[in-house]
């Protein structure tokens, strides 16, 4: 099962369990994300149970209805978060290590030595209301000139920090900002449309990494000009020793969602244009789409 949030034009934002195509409206008795959050704590998998009496709901809408651009006038997929905030870890794969040494103007000797380091690096992202949902536009920087994507597989926690389930991530970066000096992290990361989540949450309370692949496709004019793919067990860092620090001296009361790294960078010679169409695809979760913007 899933769980998913969607737009529709008489009800507004709502909450539905998805399954075999069809999704479940449960907003009579979950009206946000956050409230079902704060009650799975302690109790995660006989909260995943009782999805299975809210499903008998009549309210439904078919899966292939959500096709939609956001638009106030038609159903479409909102992202799956509501009031919670995304975080993300840095530099979990090789690649990506080998990546940021690349595009630092010093060296990037300090991200070899995060790599190896005890203290994951962990920044925060994005609030909630600010995340971009699948089929929605993602931005690039005006004032950047190498802007790439990130793919990634995010876990979404609870208030307690208990894994409740895994979605797709992009978490869109401005490369030479970074390169230039680390310093400059949070405006290569931080700004508007950076951070897409979607389709929807794959309900799990598993703590080991989705066995799966991460896979990523960049059109433009309708031709393939970039697309990788990569193992999440190429990982470095495991869920607890993420959740771990992530809740080091700091409480979530919604929920957190945590991105996990990429392993998968775009040669050097690439960067994103408006227009682009970025398609990320972790089996069984699904396909997140979003088309590229300047901002």
């Amino acid at each position: 099962m899933k769980l998913v949030r969607f737009y529709d034009p008489d009800l507004g934002g709502q909450l539905g369990v998805e399954r075999d195509g069809t999704i479940y409206n449960i907003s009579d008795r979950y009206a946000l994300m956050s409230a079902w959050l704060r009650h799975s704590v302690g109790r995660v998998n006989e909260a995943f149970q009782e999805f299975a009496d809210l499903i008998d709901t009549p309210r439904t809408v078919n899966l292939a209805d959500l096709v939609s651009v956001p638009d106030l006038n038609k159903l479409h997929y909102l992202p799956p978060i509501d009031e919670q905030d995304v975080w993300a870890a840095g530099v979990t794969y090789e690649r990506s290590r080998a990546a940021r040494q690349e595009e630092a103007t010093d060296g990037g000797d300090i991200y070899a030595r995060v790599y190896g380091a005890q203290r994951p690096e962990l920044f925060f992202k994005a609030h909630g209301s600010d995340v971009i949902g699948h089929l929605g536009d993602v931005g690039i920087r005006a004032d950047a000139t190498w802007s790439v994507p990130e793919p990634e597989l995010a876990v979404v926690f609870n208030p307690a920090l208990e894994v409740v389930g895994f979605t797709i991530g992009n978490d869109m970066s401005s490369r030479d900002i970074e390169g230039e000096n680390p310093l400059y992290l949070p405006q290569a990361k931080m700004y508007t449309a950076s951070c897409a989540l979607g389709t929807g949450i794959l309900l799990t309370a598993s703590r080991e990494w989705l066995d799966t692949t991460i896979q990523i496709q960049i059109q433009r004019g309708g031709e393939t000009v970039f697309a990788d793919s990569t193992p999440t067990s190429r990982i470095r860092r495991t869920i607890s020793e993420l959740a771990d620090y992530l809740g080091r001296s700091m409480q979530y009361p919604n929920g957190v969602v945590l991105l996990t790294g990429t392993g998968i960078v775009p040669p050097l010679d690439f960067t994103l244009a408006a227009g682009d169409v970025v398609s990320i695809t972790i089996d069984p979760i699904g396909t997140l789409t979003n088309t590229v913007k300047v901002v």
